[in-house]
């Protein structure tokens, strides 16, 4: 399974490049532009996501020309790097240190090492099932009490967000549909999800006047959400060749996964807010964490996996 030695593979990768090329040169004569006062500081963090997204094109288009195995491998670091950040603004204690290890070394690899088997079955239950019984198992024999069930819940939410949602994307590539290719579908999901958090933010800029959740994310504008979610539908129903989706079923799975991806940013905004912080982390520059650049994905993979090996998968 490959990506790049397929020509609709190089059309999707040179649209890209060709759009990150466009916005690079717009980047560039802003910066010249812009050298000093209050647009400056703005300029510098537009020119810091482009950046930021060529590395991720290109760690995301290399491993899918290497097949299915790298995009695994290449997740489950992606998992851990998220993981990371989510416990390091939990409270942990040191009853807690069993479970985290188990999250970490035991649950991570072994949810991906599923991936990799091909075992539907198990990776669909391993984590909602076993491992949020176990976690609080394991932490109840230290016999701290103290927040026992904020602290599970953090955990469990950790692992569960972390690990169990990042890992349907690579699971796309587990999926048996006759006559599709799965290293394109997969590119599908996160090029939608991702086009859609670059819209809303456009949109919002451009024409946002009304605060959807000022509490909880004060740049998500009503005029941001409609015009981010309709035009990602668009480019997803454009991009139905990609997927083993008729155009009305490219249209509908695209207009879903964007309303997932809403969502899931606002909740994990939400999470932040709590704990007071702007970013999840500074991994990504120009894009915080791990967790502020996959915050939609992590709604929206689940919900297009299963919704598609249900309808489409033999």
């Amino acid at each position: 399974m490959r990506l790049m030695v397929t020509r609709e593979g190089w059309i999707i990768f040179g649209v890209v490049c060709a759009v990150l090329v466009i916005a690079s040169l717009i980047g560039f004569i802003l910066g010249r532009r812009y050298r000093e006062g209050p647009g400056k500081s703005v300029v510098e963090n537009l020119n810091a996501r482009i950046n930021a997204w060529w590395v991720m094109v290109f760690l995301l288009s290399g491993s899918l020309m290497f097949g299915p195995k790298l995009v695994i491998v290449l997740f489950a670091f992606v998992s851990f790097a998220a993981l990371r950040e989510f416990i390091t603004l939990t409270a942990t204690r040191r009853g807690d240190h069993g479970a985290i290890a188990l999250g970490f070394f035991v649950v991570l690899p072994a949810q991906y090492m599923l991936v990799w088997v091909n075992w539907y079955g198990l990776f669909t239950i391993l984590i909602p099932v076993y491992v949020f019984l176990m976690l609080p198992a394991l932490t109840v024999v230290s016999s701290d009490t103290t927040n026992f069930l904020t602290r599970m819940a953090e955990a469990q939410w950790g692992v569960m967000i972390c690990v169990y949602c990042i890992s349907h994307v690579p699971a796309v590539l587990m999926l048996r549909i006759p006559h599709a290719d799965l290293a394109l579908l997969l590119v599908f999901l996160v090029l939608v999800v991702q086009a859609s958090d670059v819209f809303q933010y456009v949109w919002g800029k451009l024409f946002g006047r009304h605060k959807i959740a000022p509490a909880v994310s004060p740049s998500k504008t009503v005029e941001g959400f409609v015009g981010g979610v309709l035009t990602a539908t668009a480019l997803g129903t454009a991009l139905w060749w990609l997927t083993p989706f008729k155009v009305w079923q490219a249209a509908l799975m695209s207009l879903l996964i964007t309303m997932m991806g809403f969502l899931g940013g606002l909740v994990m905004s939400a999470i932040k807010r709590d704990r007071g912080v702007k970013d999840w982390g500074n991994l990504i520059e120009g894009h915080g964490g791990m967790l502020d650049r996959l915050d939609s994905i992590c709604f929206a993979a689940p919900i297009f996996f299963h919704l598609t090996r249900y309808f489409f998968s033999m």
